[in-house]
């Protein structure tokens, strides 16, 4: 839902912020005619009025065959279908061209890297890459080439609450079991890892990939759109544009409530 990115100034990480002076930038990429392409806090404002051409949520089928994500389909606005091989393809109608999921989350890594470069004043090509520790080998692969696609060397993929521990500093410490919550956009994870000297092995992990922050403002977005039509016999998620407002509405009402 979110991406971030940073680096160590001695032996200390500091997240990187934006173009837009923010600490985290969406993970969206939008299209408007002309070819004209806008990604993170832009492309996530301009989704309300250009839903089929406003692409999110990637990372939940990177790496993914169709058959695996039919029952997601429903979940976007945007639309999915296959491509040779079963493999994933995005439809933007304004461009009427197709994107895979690496395709799309290598322009929002592209992003996250000019923005660091402009911070730096110079320039990177090695990074470290994380993903959900529940990610398989071709989520994994999906991921590397992502990044490949957006000119990065991958110096190494590591799992997400391995970079926890990471950050938090308990590779200083012996011997010690860790259980670490990931809650986020799309998942709500939980790991357990082993630590020992400056070696981390996650010994189990599980969680569920629909218990998010996306998933508590569709409940909210259900609420909504339930009780307008029981009060006035319109089901506003036959109107694309409609649903979006509601679903960017629910999740200021559940930041504010936070």
């Amino acid at each position: 839902t979110n991406s971030v990115i940073s680096v160590l100034e001695g032996a200390n990480p500091i997240v990187v912020p934006n173009s837009e002076g923010y600490r985290t930038t969406p993970s969206v990429v939008g299209y408007f005619s002309q070819g004209k392409q806008v990604v993170g806090h832009i492309a996530k404002r301009q989704n309300v009025i250009n839903p089929l051409n406003t692409f999110y949520s990637v990372k939940r089928f990177i790496g993914c065959k169709f058959v695996d994500i039919e029952q997601e389909i429903s979940r976007v606005s945007y639309k999915i279908q296959t491509g040779i091989d079963g493999t994933i393809k995005f439809f933007c109608p304004i461009l009427e061209k197709e994107f895979s999921p690496e395709e799309i989350s290598s322009i929002i890594l592209k992003k996250l890297v000019n923005d660091t470069n402009i911070f730096l004043k110079s320039n990177f090509k090695n990074i470290i890459l994380t993903v959900p520790a529940y990610f398989n080998d071709s989520q994994r692969i999906a991921t590397q080439d992502a990044a490949l696609l957006a000119g990065l060397n991958v110096l190494r993929i590591i799992n997400e609450p391995t970079a926890a521990a990471l950050a938090y500093g308990f590779e200083k410490k012996k011997n010690e079991i860790l259980f670490i919550f990931d809650l986020g956009g799309g998942t709500f994870d939980v790991s357990i890892l082993e630590t020992s000297e400056s070696l981390f092995e996650v010994l189990a992990t599980s969680g569920d990939i629909h218990l998010g922050g996306d998933d508590f403002d569709r409940v909210i977005s259900e609420y909504i759109i339930n009780n307008f039509k029981m009060k006035y016999g319109i089901d506003l998620n036959l109107d694309k544009q409609a649903l979006q407002r509601i679903i960017e509405s629910s999740e200021r009402a559940k930041i504010e409530l936070s």
